[in-house]
């Protein structure tokens, strides 16, 4: 039997016959399934998933007529940030990475602004600068610009906030004391949220993509969801794209609720629906890649759960994809082949609306 060039989850290359690929579509999908409760995929699911694994060209690319609205996590920053091992370290105005390049060389629908440290406290410190660039950016790009960062409830705990540590305090056993803790910390989080928003949207931004969130766990999400609450009450018009950090909401409060419904073991197509009545325009379910299995288990895994949430949808679905979500290996530079096989099944059998 023929093999086929494929990849495990951590992004090396393997060769798999097509019985293996096939098993593990099936296991991959029955694994989301039996998780969230959720149709697995269809045998017709499973065998277009399957031609898209074993197209023999590197790259692929949806039909005509299957395109989706394109977006990127912190856009143009490729150009002008050098992490050491992606990035481009290029000497490029921020502005003009951010907006004109973005839009022109990369192709980006929506233009995202992200805060140099991803997260919405430092940004209060560097609001005036943000605006400013900001508003820069705008005079020399035509798409929607969103401002975009991380709840990352941590930062409100000690010893970078005012909040006790609440990991610390549960080991101890002191769970009223960490939850107390927890509920402020979500407290600074949303008012720091409404802040940056306020003064971005002054000079003309476009929208707030609230990303990577539930990383500190349902607390975390709650912030963003009732931020998200706040922000529509002010500005009816603003734009809120919401970013899954993972695809089951942690339980560190366990007792946190949204519009009625328990915010801890939330499944993506529950989080789209509190998300929905919270205001949010946008929202971005995130799979988890398992590096140790194969890409094609995870990307059939990936494919189960969003399938699921855009059926639940009446908003727009921007599935999180890359670097180790969506079923995309867990690489920095994630492999072209990966990534375009995950965007074409999302689109052709998960029907989202965007990527």
């Amino acid at each position: 039997m023929p093999e086929h060039l494929t990849r495990r989850g951590d992004g090396r290359l393997i060769t798999m016959t097509g019985k293996q690929i096939k098993d593990d579509l099936e296991l991959g999908s029955k694994d989301a399934a039996e998780r969230a409760k959720i149709p697995e995929l269809t045998g017709e699911d499973l065998e277009t998933l399957y031609e898209i694994i074993i197209d023999a060209n590197k790259v692929v690319a949806v039909k005509h007529g299957c395109e989706v609205v394109l977006s990127a996590d912190a856009g143009g920053s490729t150009f002008w940030i050098d992490s050491g091992t992606s990035g481009l370290g290029m000497p490029i105005e921020r502005s003009i990475a951010q907006g004109a390049l973005s839009e022109r060389v990369l192709g980006l629908d929506i233009l995202q602004f992200p805060e140099s440290d991803g997260s919405f406290k430092p940004a209060k410190v560097i609001v005036s600068y943000l605006a400013n660039v900001i508003h820069n950016t705008l005079h020399t790009s035509i798409s929607p610009l969103e401002f975009m960062a991380m709840p990352n409830l941590g930062y409100f705990y000690k010893p970078d906030g005012q909040w006790p540590e609440p990991i610390s305090l549960i080991r101890e056993g002191k769970n009223d004391e960490a939850r107390k803790s927890m509920e402020g910390a979500a407290r600074e989080c949303h008012d720091a949220i409404i802040y940056v928003a306020k003064h971005l949207r002054r000079v003309g931004v476009d929208g707030i993509n609230i990303d990577t969130v539930g990383a500190a766990g349902d607390p975390d999400f709650y912030a963003a969801l009732t931020a998200t609450e706040s922000l529509k009450k002010v500005y009816p018009d603003l734009a809120v794209q919401m970013g899954m950090a993972t695809e089951a909401v942690h339980g560190f409060h366990t007792e946190l609720k949204y519009a009625g419904e328990r915010l801890a073991g939330m499944w993506p197509h529950q989080q789209l629906k509190v998300a929905e009545k919270a205001g949010v325009d946008i929202f971005g379910p995130v799979i988890n890649t398992k590096p140790h299995l194969t890409f094609p288990w995870n990307l059939s895994r990936a494919v189960t759960f969003t399938k699921a949430c855009v059926r639940e949808a009446t908003i727009p679905v921007h599935p999180n994809m890359g670097m180790g979500v969506g079923g995309v290996p867990m690489l920095e530079t994630p492999p072209l082949d990966t990534v375009t096989r995950a965007n074409k099944a999302m689109i052709e059998i998960a029907g989202v609306d965007g990527i």
